[in-house]
């Protein structure tokens, strides 16, 4: 299967075009430094990521918002995290595993989108780098992928905010890659997404 294929389902881009609301950071409201690291701890194992505030602050600030709860999302339940439970819904060998829709089927998302955030210094030039998911310009949500493999066709098309931080976490990442998956790249059993600390 094509790694140049689109970052989130067709029936996900519809929904996007139907209807949901555009929206920014405002629902966030954090205050004090921006976190600059987090751990996406999995069925599979824990994967340490070092994030860059600095370069893509809103996608930072969305990304740990919605890992803590903090920033609010269409469904949630009091101040519950977004991405707790979650799966792995799209894997595809030597390239990338995607995750961070709350229906788990790569249609769903938190019911805003925000825009792409460029850095003309972070190029998809090497593996393990963490960027959002969309289905064209400035429609980010909750959805992220994490790369296995140089991925250069991605440059300017997708955000790049934080980077897997070491060996051990690659070595998990690449388990992931390397799992069975169906016909639409779903994994035959589900990575669950167990929850997402940040710091």
């Amino acid at each position: 299967m094509s790694a140049r294929r689109r970052l989130l389902s067709p029936v996900f881009t519809v929904l996007l075009s139907v209807g949901l609301v555009t929206a920014c950071s405002g629902d966030g409201d954090s205050s004090g430094p921006a976190a600059t690291q987090a751990t996406i701890h999995t069925s599979m194992g824990d994967i340490a990521v070092e994030l860059f505030p600095e370069q893509a602050p809103l996608t930072v600030e969305n990304f740990t918002g919605l890992a803590t709860g903090d920033k609010e999302w269409e469904g949630q339940e009091g101040d519950e995290p977004l991405y707790d439970g979650t799966i792995f819904h799209r894997v595809i060998a030597d390239f990338m595993i995607q995750g961070g829709d709350p229906q788990g089927t790569g249609a769903g998302g938190p019911g805003y989108q925000f825009e792409d955030e460029f850095d003309p210094e972070l190029t998809f030039d090497r593996p393990y780098l963490l960027a959002m998911a969309n289905s064209g310009p400035n429609t980010n949500g909750s959805q992220f992928f994490i790369t296995v493999v140089p991925t250069p066709h991605l440059d300017q098309k997708h955000t790049i905010f934080g980077e897997v931080a070491d060996e051990d976490s690659q070595a998990v990442v690449d388990a992931i890659a390397t799992v069975d998956t169906d016909a639409t790249d779903r994994p035959v059993e589900d990575v669950v997404i167990e929850n997402i600390t940040v710091e």
